[in-house]
């Protein structure tokens, strides 16, 4: 199993980050994170509170959002919120086979990576 590696930097990091890369100023380094948060709390909001519910994805494979809210006992739309939050920071991928979600956990291993200093590397 792949870790994904999650970094943690203030907002204004990310963006000169981002912006020295689209400029070209500077290339994203090998094994950099791809999913940034701004502190550990917004990361353990996310990974904490869906720790469950991702290790029931990666090891179960459910078919639908359906078959998800039968596994964990949370209904359709409230596992929807959560599978989104968790697609938009890169962790899950929704598959659409015709109206049917299906939720795939990119990993359930991350590695964290935290700059303290005021710029970046």
């Amino acid at each position: 199993m792949k870790k994904m590696k999650i970094g943690i930097a203030s907002l204004e990091q990310q963006k000169r980050r981002t912006m020295e890369i689209a400029s070209g100023k500077r290339t994203r380094a090998r094994g950099e994170p791809r999913v940034w948060f701004t502190s550990l709390k917004s990361a353990a909001e996310v990974l904490d509170r869906n720790r469950e519910l991702l290790r029931l994805i990666y090891e179960k494979h459910p078919d639908s959002i359906q078959e998800l809210s039968a596994m964990t006992g949370r209904t359709p739309g409230n596992l929807s919120r959560s599978i989104k939050r968790l697609e938009a920071c890169g962790i899950v991928e929704v598959q659409r086979i015709g109206r049917k979600k299906r939720p795939i956990a990119k990993t359930c291993e991350f590695e964290i990576e935290m700059n303290c200093a005021s710029e970046q590397r």
